[in-house]
């Protein structure tokens, strides 16, 4: 074992406590809510940025208006799970991937707080190289939106796609970057093992990883993990898409023994380190 890796596996087993290592308990409530306990964020009260943290590292999500599908998630504006689609996960998985990225590596990071949320087009934003932005299926962005997400990533930002699948949802994303770059060089591509973002830091093996979607009811195993990134025009990731995966969910349940076995674990948390350091050396 490397010393990233033993660092990595070290850092998760105390965010265990004690570990009991158990397969993927995704259905019902076969697992605990991740033993970290924060105040409710309401999505009518989500606080201000601090100024003071565009000097360091901060995770960032980015929020969009689901409000039409409410309904689906039963009106309830307590961000995380259950909540807005755009907060699942929140504000747990990005807690515990800084604690993560400031232990293996010399970034300088946030810690211990709850990541900002902005939507694109927010002048704040381009303080910040990376963002987070899952659940794109629900997406609908506006025209200042779109502008704002071209701008953002022209200018040097990183967006990180998550937690969705199927094809529907695909071409949902798809439909909102053609919105941002109509020049037909831009374009999601798939991504293989030998792009520079799985090695720039960690050295990651494979991408073929166990599925945890299915395309239907009953049939999760069709469906695997696919990574596509979309380019400017220097070659340059701008975005990278995690699509039938859901890596944050790794990152939020991180401290539940019951969720994946630390194997599981210790990858989904090297593909958010190498994330981070393909956004700031790139």
């Amino acid at each position: 074992m490397t010393q990233k890796k033993l660092i990595i596996a070290v850092i998760i087993l105390g965010l265990f406590g004690s570990l009991a290592l158990a397969q993927r308990g995704r259905g019902g409530g076969s697992h605990r809510k991740p033993t970290m306990d924060l105040p409710e964020v309401n999505e009518n009260g989500i606080p201000k940025t601090d100024p003071n943290w565009s000097g360091k590292f901060t995770f960032i999500r980015i929020r969009f208006d689901t409000s039409q599908y409410a309904q689906y998630y039963g009106y309830n504006n307590v961000l995380g799970d259950g909540g807005p689609p755009w907060s699942h996960d929140y504000p747990t998985a990005g807690r515990h991937l800084m604690k993560i990225i400031t232990e293996v590596s010399k970034v300088d990071a946030t810690q211990d707080v709850n990541e900002p949320i902005f939507r694109f087009g927010d002048p704040e934003l381009y303080k910040f190289p990376f963002v987070y932005l899952c659940e794109v299926g629900w997406m609908e962005l506006s025209d200042r939106e779109i502008a704002g997400m071209s701008e953002y990533l022209l200018r040097g930002g990183f967006v990180c796609v998550d937690d969705f699948r199927t094809d529907r949802e695909l071409a949902n994303l798809n439909q909102h970057i053609k919105r941002a770059f109509p020049e037909p060089e831009y374009q999601l591509k798939k991504l293989d093992i030998s792009h520079p973002i799985f090695n720039c830091f960690f050295s990651i093996k494979t991408l073929d990883l166990p599925p945890i979607y299915g395309g239907g009811f009953g049939s999760r195993e069709t469906v695997r993990p696919e990574f596509y990134g979309l380019e400017d025009k220097t070659g340059r990731l701008m975005m990278v898409v995690n699509f039938n995966y859901d890596v944050s969910d790794y990152w939020q349940w991180s401290d539940n023994n019951a969720f994946a076995p630390i194997e599981e674990t210790n990858e989904a948390y090297k593909f958010g380190v190498n994330y981070i350091i393909y956004a700031l050396t790139h």
